[in-house]
């Protein structure tokens, strides 16, 4: 459904940016059009597939799958397991409201197990890409380094702000420079 909504926004064959969940989606709508789209940045995605028999991916895809499965009913210790590498701001103490309404928001959506995007169609089509992650956790870091392997891709690691590679230090002049090289 994301790759649909997303089919449209390539008609101008522009440079992507996605993060997470949201590169499940971009990849898949590029593989059906590669020609629409300038650039790729593809940001801590969880393509857990491209790294088989890694027992941290493993568990990484689990828990993730655990929680858009059960929601708010996933094992408490494995929900904020998953909520902490994703960035959200959790303690010890009951789960901030917008945490909830995040969790709620992403409960019944596609299994990311399930997401096989053809990677081939856009290494062949020669789609410039980078990927990038936060340098925060394992599992990550080795997707990431397997997904720009797989796509021919550029690669950077950009400590500081977990999750959300966009805020860390360097990440803004890395992409500024990854896109200024295909001008």
């Amino acid at each position: 459904m994301d790759a649909g909504d997303l089919a449209p926004l390539l008609v101008g064959r522009p440079h992507v940016v996605a993060h997470s969940y949201g590169v499940l989606g971009t990849l898949i709508a590029t593989a059906a059009a590669p020609d629409g789209v300038r650039s790729l940045t593809l940001i801590e995605p969880p393509l857990n597939h491209l790294v088989p028999d890694d027992p941290e991916v493993a568990r990484l895809e689990r828990i993730g799958d655990a929680v858009l499965t059960h929601g708010m009913g996933t094992d408490p210790d494995e929900l904020r397991e998953f909520l902490r590498l994703a960035g959200a701001p959790v303690g010890d103490g009951p789960l901030p409201e917008s945490v909830v309404a995040g969790v709620r928001r992403a409960h019944g959506s596609r299994l990311t197990s399930e997401a096989r995007p053809r990677l081939d169609v856009i290494r062949d089509a020669g789609v410039p890409v980078l990927v990038a992650s936060g340098g925060h956790t394992s599992a990550l870091e080795r997707i990431c380094d397997a997904l720009a392997d797989a796509l021919d891709g550029e690669r950077g690691v950009h400590p500081g702000a977990g999750h959300f590679v966009a805020a860390a230090e360097g990440f803004a002049e890395r992409l500024e420079t990854f896109l200024r090289s295909l001008v």
